[in-house]
């Protein structure tokens, strides 16, 4: 009678003992297994999963065959799972304890491209946003980090498409300055506006802002009465950029374009700016110059993320650099 007990309680044991092991999801107990799981479930595109399995490889097989892989692949992971700051993180991390890892400029790579898509959440992905209204820290941190990886690793098969999204970044900056600069329009405040347009034209060269820097300038200097200080943006704008918006068919700029800047009305003083009827239009001729921001093509071109392999076996790095990479 005893003896039956006790196989009646080591059964109910047993059963306990594998529904919590159930509840927990397997146990894995070597390197190999570990590592093996994480990459089911990248391919499988379970984060989470993937990012718990390769932290516990690296904590429990810091000197193991799979450890510095995995730790590249934890940096990938954070980044799929939209955790830009802990992807930024874990690609520093792998750079100072391997800064002569055959694939450190990786590491680099995915800094820029962690910054690159930092604070794109689903709206911004899906919806019209302009990115050039947005708080620029995060493209200058990106554009940076891409900068760097460049200058040490100019034949890194990742240099392509840093260079494409440089580009991109390079635009959007000098952009955010013509935005600036109308805001200054608005507010009265030339000098700034005319320093704003100077710094594109000086810094942003053949980025499609050019046109509208210079019309700043031209803008700024006039209503500042120093018209001679405005001539040489306009010959420039009117030789190179005679579809602007703010010149007249005869290549003559029309001061009246922007004629509101600095003026305000009763409704705008009682309110603060808040209701303002007669806001200057501002100077953004994109429509003329870089078309594709009104649909964002080039933006989303960019940040494809989820590309399926064509075939099976490709590496998980052959989706993130849309195959150039294989």
């Amino acid at each position: 009678m005893r003896a039956r007990l006790l196989m009646v309680l080591a059964s109910l044991l047993v059963l306990v003992a594998c529904s919590s092991n159930e509840e927990q999801g397997p146990q894995y107990t070597t390197e190999k297994d570990f590592y093996e799981a994480a990459q089911r479930q990248l391919k499988a595109r379970q984060w989470e999963l993937a990012i718990e399995n390769l932290q516990g490889l690296e904590e429990n097989f810091p000197f193991g065959t799979y450890a510095e892989q995995a730790q590249l692949e934890l940096i990938y992971a954070y980044y799929r799972n939209f955790e830009h700051e802990a992807s930024s993180a874990a690609a520093d991390r792998f750079i100072r304890l391997h800064p002569q890892h055959r694939n450190v400029d990786y590491a680099y790579y995915m800094k820029g491209l962690s910054s690159f898509t930092e604070g794109n959440g689903m709206f911004e992905r899906f919806l019209p946003t302009d990115l050039t209204r947005r708080d620029p820290g995060a493209a200058r941190e990106s554009f940076a980090h891409f900068s760097q990886l460049l200058a040490r690793f100019p034949n890194s098969t990742y240099a392509p498409d840093a260079r494409k999204r440089m580009i991109y970044l390079r635009n959007l900056l000098a952009r955010y300055e013509i935005h600036v600069a109308n805001y200054y329009f608005k507010r009265g405040a030339y000098v700034a506006a005319v320093n704003r347009g100077r710094y594109v034209v000086e810094n942003f060269q053949q980025t499609p802002a050019v046109p509208d820097a210079l019309a700043v300038m031209v803008q700024g200097y006039h209503l500042l009465g120093m018209d001679d200080l405005g001539t040489n943006p306009l010959t420039t704008l009117s030789h190179n950029y005679p579809e602007h918006p703010a010149l007249n068919s005869d290549g003559t700029f029309d001061y009246q374009y922007s004629s509101n800047s600095g003026e305000s009305s009763w409704v705008s003083t009682v309110t603060f700016g808040l209701f303002d009827k007669k806001e200057p239009p501002g100077f953004d001729s994109r429509e003329i110059y870089n078309p594709e921001w009104k649909n964002k093509q080039n933006y989303q071109e960019l940040n494809q993320e989820e590309q399926e392999p064509e075939e099976e076996g490709k590496p998980w790095y052959n989706w993130l650099t849309f195959g150039l990479i294989d």
